[in-house]
């Protein structure tokens, strides 16, 4: 058995579990500092002082959830660039190039895509005049 193909494969594990523990904390954190005691007031929708006016759940398009979850995605298929960026440089030729090229090409066609269909285009509903 290769030490280094071991040594690779550890080094996600470890990666791995520090993004587990980084997701954790905030929930971990937020339950030991959370208050105990639970009013009407706390259960409210608003808290900041003032009584909320109008309804606790306000309707967004379509359009926004969308254009949230395509931002997300592309977040997350740029966080790749770097593990990649760091293995490929071991291997030697330009057809590592061309294969990250593809995927930022990819990306490319996926944002024009999307553009052409005009998910970026948010009509207004409020007409000023």
């Amino acid at each position: 058995m290769d030490h280094k193909w071991v040594l690779d494969h550890v080094y996600v594990l470890v990666f791995l579990g520090v993004g587990f523990a980084a997701a954790a904390l905030p929930f971990v954190i937020a339950a030991l500092l959370a208050p105990r005691n639970r009013s009407t007031k706390t259960m409210d929708t608003y808290e900041c002082g003032m009584d909320p006016i109008g309804p606790a759940w306000i309707r967004y398009g379509v359009l926004y959830y969308l254009y949230a979850l395509m931002f997300l995605a592309f977040d997350v298929d740029v966080l790749y660039l770097y593990p990649a960026a760091l293995a490929y440089r071991k291997i030697p030729g330009f057809g590592v190039l061309l294969e990250v090229v593809l995927f930022v090409a990819i990306l490319a066609l996926a944002i024009a895509y999307a553009w052409r269909k005009g998910v970026f285009t948010w009509p207004r509903k409020i007409q000023t005049r």
